[in-house]
C-alpha cells in the first residue's frame, strides 16, 4: 500500500481551525420539508450534471455509525493514524482484533434509499458523478456506473511489501482460524468497520501476514494522516471538470480531501448544495443549505 503521495492528506480537524455552531451563513436555509423537496429539484432542474460529495450520513441508515456529531465533533475516540499503524505492532493488532470484529455488519450492509435514488439520478443524467469518503461500497452495490471511493475501499487489504492484494472476507477467515476466541466477542459497532473491542482482548491476537510474502497486510483505506492516492485525485478533478455544481451530502467535510472541492467550486462559481443535519466546514461558502436528513434526496425521483 505505498501510494504516490500527493498534496492532499487526510486529517482531521485538529489541525483546521474549530467550526463554532453559529456561523455566519451566506447561504439560503431552508427547513420546510415541501419547499426543500420544491426548490431542490428546481435547483439539480437548472444546474445539470452535479459532482456528489457523500458522507458518513449517506450510509448511517444501512447500520454503519458516524465519526462526528451535528456540530461536527468527534463522537468516539480518536482513530488510528497511517504512520501508528505502519510503525508499531501493537497498533496494528489492536486495528486488526477490532476489525474482525467490526468488519462482518459493514460486509453484510445493503444500500439503503439514498444510495439507491442518487443511482436512479445518475441513470437520469442528472449526475457527473459520485466522489464518496466511504469506504464500504455501497454505492456501487446500489448500481452507481461513475464513483470515486476517495478513501479507498475496506473490502481488500494489500501487503505493504508484494504489493498482492486480498478480498476481506478471505482475510476475515484466515484471521478467525488463527484466532478463534474473537468468534466469541461481542462489541459496540463503531465507524468503518472498527468495534470497541477491550484492549485486553486485542493484546491476544496473532496478526495475519501475506499469504505470498508473509509481508504486512494493511486495508486498502486511506488513514488519518495518510495521503490520497494521486491517481485518485487526478480521477476525481476529471469528475469535477464535467459538473455544473456541487451536491453534498450526509458529510461534514472536515478533512481536506473532501473539503477542498467546495472551495474549487466557489472559485469557478459553481453553486454549492449542502444536505446535512449539522454544522459542516463549507457552510460559508454553499449557496445553499438543507438541514434534513439525506433520504429527502428520493423524494426528487
Amino acid at each position: 500500500m505505498h501510494k504516490i503521495r500527493s498534496d492532499i492528506m487526510l486529517n482531521d480537524a485538529i489541525k483546521t481551525k474549530q467550526l463554532k455552531t453559529t456561523q455566519h451563513k451566506n447561504f439560503e436555509m431552508i427547513n420546510n420539508n415541501q419547499q426543500t423537496i420544491t426548490q431542490l429539484k428546481s435547483i439539480l432542474d437548472k444546474h445539470q450534471q452535479w459532482l456528489v460529495i457523500t458522507g458518513a450520513g449517506v450510509s448511517q441508515n444501512s447500520g454503519i455509525p458516524t465519526y462526528r456529531d451535528e456540530k461536527g465533533q468527534w463522537q468516539r475516540s480518536r482513530p488510528i493514524q497511517h504512520q501508528e499503524f505502519v510503525q508499531y505492532e501493537d497498533k496494528r493488532k489492536r486495528y486488526w482484533a477490532r476489525s474482525a470484529v467490526g468488519w462482518p455488519p459493514v460486509a453484510r450492509a445493503q444500500p439503503n434509499v439514498v444510495h439507491y435514488a442518487l443511482a436512479k439520478l445518475e441513470q437520469k443524467g442528472y449526475l457527473a458523478g459520485v466522489i464518496t469518503q466511504n469506504v464500504d461500497r455501497l454505492h456501487q452495490k446500489a448500481g452507481h456506473q461513475q464513483v470515486i471511493d476517495l478513501h479507498g475501499r475496506l473490502d481488500r487489504v494489500q501487503c505493504l511489501s508484494c504489493q498482492t492484494y486480498e478480498c476481506r472476507e478471505q482475510l476475515q477467515n484466515r484471521l478467525l482460524q488463527k484466532n478463534p476466541f474473537l468468534n466469541q466477542v461481542n462489541a459496540e459497532i463503531a465507524p468503518d468497520g472498527d468495534a470497541h473491542v477491550e484492549d485486553q482482548l486485542t493484546e491476544q491476537i496473532e496478526p495475519v501476514g501475506c499469504s505470498q510474502c508473509q509481508g504486512i497486510l494493511m486495508p486498502d483505506v486511506v488513514f488519518y494522516g495518510g495521503t490520497v492516492p494521486r491517481e485518485t485525485n487526478e480521477a476525481t478533478q476529471q469528475l469535477y471538470q464535467k459538473s455544473k455544481g456541487l451536491l453534498v451530502l450526509g458529510s461534514s467535510l472536515m478533512v481536506y480531501s473532501s473539503f477542498r472541492f467546495c472551495k474549487q467550486a466557489k472559485q469557478d462559481n459553481k453553486p454549492i448544495v449542502i444536505i446535512n443535519q449539522g454544522v459542516t466546514r463549507a457552510d460559508d461558502l454553499a449557496n445553499y443549505k438543507f438541514e434534513v436528513d439525506c433520504q429527502i434526496i428520493e423524494a426528487l425521483l
